[in-house]
């Protein structure tokens, strides 16, 4: 039995254990572990970071890099096409090598992953502040602010996302590194939705006696918005920048294909499948990979982060009951 829990017997007949509540930590903890879509979901997102993260070491094994071109592994008199079947597999290039350019495809797809997962965790982030700092601030504000910060709220949602991030990445100079701002456009056009949640939350949270007992003791704006809010906007900010990470690492990925994102020779899952509708038939890893890759990473994170959006969801379990040796979610 956990330690969690004190049970005791209690008198009469029919009266089941008496459980005493558990810690919020604890009780997520259970409530994730009793959806097990989630939890493969998470052990599939910890295996790609593990390979993001180690991608320099997985590339020394094969004794390759990305950026490399390899002219010779390429027939030039025939359009690009790889030397050697299956698009160049070898016991130095483990997938084959790209069309025309010659590069290690296996490289660039471990250094993809660390590249499409980075820009998809900075431009979360940069939603996530945005987002939190105009709901907030709205919703404290109150009168002109109010207004002011909710018509500019409006105007984000409305305007459509990919063809704003399409025009904004078009009129930037080069000079910038490419990941890093396509991070940030992304982060700058898609953060109005997270702010309409966090201004709704923070007008309910507002009405509790505690909040408003704080702001009538002379708090201000930010020590209301420190003390009082903000930790129990953690839940709901946290649940829906879970669903935020897929829906950007697809943005991303679409960007690049297009041409305006994350440019060669930095590998990126998007850009590799822009030559894959050409050479996909000579080799079908060009499509299988890099679409495999994005199709599973997208998944995995849109299982985990209903799978957290539920756990965090105080109505989704109102308690727990003592079952067959181990703690068990109960009907709410």
């Amino acid at each position: 039995m956990s330690e969690a829990h004190a049970v005791s017997e209690a008198a009469g007949a029919g009266t089941g254990p008496v459980l005493a509540p558990a810690s919020g930590a604890r009780q997520f903890w259970w409530r994730l572990r009793a959806r097990r879509a989630a939890l493969v979901a998470a052990g599939a997102v910890a295996l790609l970071v593990l390979v993001a993260l180690a991608a320099p070491l997985l590339t020394a094994v094969e004794g390759q890099d990305p950026t490399t071109y390899h002219p010779s592994l390429v027939d030039s008199a025939s359009g690009g096409v790889p030397v050697g079947a299956f698009g160049g597999i070898s016991a130095d290039h483990w997938l084959g090598v790209e069309p025309q350019t010659g590069r290690d495809l296996f490289a660039r797809l471990v250094y993809g992953a660390r590249i499409s997962l980075g820009v998809a965790l900075a431009a979360t982030v940069v939603q996530v502040v945005l987002g939190v700092l105009v709901g907030v601030g709205a919703a404290l504000g109150g009168g002109w602010i109010d207004q002011l910060l909710s018509r500019l709220t409006d105007i984000i949602i409305a305007l459509p996302l990919m063809i704003m991030a399409l025009a904004l990445l078009a009129i930037v100079p080069d000079g910038f590194p490419r990941p890093v701002l396509v991070a940030a456009i992304i982060g700058l056009v898609a953060w109005g939705s997270l702010a309409k949640i966090v201004r709704a939350h923070t007008l309910t949270l507002k009405q509790l006696d505690h909040v408003a007992a704080a702001r009538l003791s002379g708090w201000g704006p930010w020590q209301v918005a420190r003390r009082e809010l903000l930790p129990a906007l953690g839940a709901p900010v946290l649940t829906y920048a879970a669903l935020l990470v897929p829906v950007n690492i697809t943005i991303e990925a679409a960007l690049s294909f297009l041409g305006v994102g994350v440019r060669p020779p930095t590998p990126s899952w998007g850009q590799m499948l822009t030559q894959a509708d050409i050479w996909y038939q000579a080799a079908p890893q060009y499509l299988l990979l890099p679409a495999g890759a994005l199709f599973a990473t997208v998944l995995a994170l849109t299982v985990l982060g209903d799978g957290v959006r539920t756990a965090l969801d105080p109505r989704a379990a109102s308690r727990l009951r003592v079952g067959t040796g181990r703690e068990r979610e109960a009907d709410a």
